[in-house]
């Protein structure tokens, strides 16, 4: 089968598909794409599974050689795209052939972009997923990030109906954020007074964030309880430790922790954290479980009719 190779793998490009679930008991995080609309929009735009394998590229810099027909698409954080030299749109499917380049520039608003094939990259699972967690070293070639040489693996496709997403309907990666905090049990252990303090301050993005979680800088948290029983964290979660200074716990998190915690971010607002950079502004507003679920309810349903709108090549 023939694929891919990688001329020049760019600052962190890794292979991910949705995620690792259902394997937290055995210590594996779910990594999967850090901004997933914008990943799942890359293989909707392809028409492929939605599981479909696709590289996560940070910040830029990645360099693909085509072996064979095929069709891509390029979503995620604003950076210059071209293929052979020429200026190619972004969100928008192209179709390459056999010696052709693919090179995404630095990102210029964002931070991660998503390189998606049509019929997704053949890779083989490892604990039900492809998704590559450095930490962990699984996922993806070996569980490491692309290296110049690789080979990916895909399927040879010479005809495909082309579709763009409109401009308006991209998003749009703002300098300020407001995260939803669904809060948790942990809520009460901080007093009224601290409560309040989290959510009227400022807070900002500082460079200690990765795929692991964003670490913030701002007004210090103060809890009643300094550390509990360790115990699971979900996707999202908002831990304040010691220093007060809260962490937003992300794809590539540890599966247990003892900080106590605020509560957990909406879904659809770690995708946009997860395309801030340092400096970045974030406040917090707190929404019930039932404002949550209406608010991933109404994505769903907008991504739906956007879908009929794509624009067809």
């Amino acid at each position: 089968m023939s694929g891919f190779s990688v001329i020049a793998p760019g600052v962190l490009s890794l292979l991910q598909d949705s995620g690792r679930f259902g394997q937290s008991a055995l210590g594996l995080t779910t990594g999967g794409p850090m901004d997933a609309p914008s990943a799942a929009w890359a293989n909707r735009l392809l028409g492929n599974n939605t599981n479909a394998t696709l590289i996560e590229c940070s910040v830029g810099g990645l360099q693909l050689r085509a072996n064979m027909p095929s069709f891509i698409v390029v979503t995620g954080a604003t950076l210059p795209l071209s293929i052979n030299g020429k200026t190619a749109e972004q969100w928008t499917v192209h179709q390459v052939q056999a010696g052709d380049v693919i090179e995404l520039g630095m990102v210029s608003q964002g931070l991660r972009a998503y390189v998606a094939v049509a019929g997704g990259f053949s890779i083989a699972p490892q604990f039900g997923s492809t998704a590559t967690v450095l930490r962990e070293g699984i996922g993806g070639l070996s569980g490491n990030k692309l290296q110049a040489g690789d080979t990916l693996s895909a399927q040879t496709v010479n005809k495909l109906q082309r579709q763009r997403l409109p401009a308006r309907y991209r998003p749009q990666f703002n300098q300020t954020l407001t995260l939803r905090l669904i809060e948790g049990y942990q809520a009460s252990s901080f007093s009224s007074t601290e409560r309040q303090r989290f959510y009227l301050h400022r807070y900002t993005v500082t460079p200690q964030a990765d795929r692991m979680g964003y670490k913030l800088n701002g007004t210090a948290i103060k809890c009643q309880q300094r550390s509990l029983l360790s115990e699971g964290i979900c996707y999202g979660a908002v831990q304040i430790p010691p220093d007060g200074q809260p962490i937003v716990l992300l794809n590539d998190r540890q599966t247990l922790g003892g900080y106590p915690k605020m509560g957990s971010v909406l879904s659809l607002d770690c995708a946009l954290l997860a395309q801030a950079g340092a400096g970045t502004e974030v406040y917090f507003t707190p929404i019930s479980p039932e404002q949550a679920h209406n608010a991933l309810c109404l994505a769903k349903v907008r991504t739906d009719a956007i879908a009929q709108q794509l624009v067809l090549l």
